[in-house]
């Protein structure tokens, strides 16, 4: 008869489940506390974006906008450029953008 007894017992294939169960358990909270700071970074960025933006605007121009929407609808940002991933509005004075203020989301 046959003699081949390769193979996985029960008893390993519990083990292999026990340590990916195990691994899981670590990862998964660690990677539910990092949406605040991609939030923030992805804001940071934007900020970056809109503020080339407005430069390039003050380039071709001569002058700066008066606000966000007057670069929406020159062309050079997206209606949904003038807010961060968290949907706060982007703060616009005196041709400088920053990030909103209040950033408890």
């Amino acid at each position: 008869m046959f003699t081949n007894n390769r193979g996985f017992t029960l008893i390993e294939m519990l083990i292999v489940l026990l340590v990916i169960s195990v691994l899981i358990i670590l990862i998964v909270p660690n990677l539910g506390g990092k949406s605040k700071e991609v939030y923030s970074k992805g804001c940071d960025a934007l900020v970056a974006v809109v503020q080339a933006q407005v430069d390039a605007y003050y380039l071709e121009e001569g002058s700066y906008p008066t606000n966000l929407d007057a670069l929406v609808s020159a062309g050079y940002i997206e209606d949904k450029q003038t807010a961060c991933p968290n949907h706060q509005s982007l703060v616009y004075q005196n041709g400088k953008v920053s990030p909103p203020t209040n950033t408890n989301d």
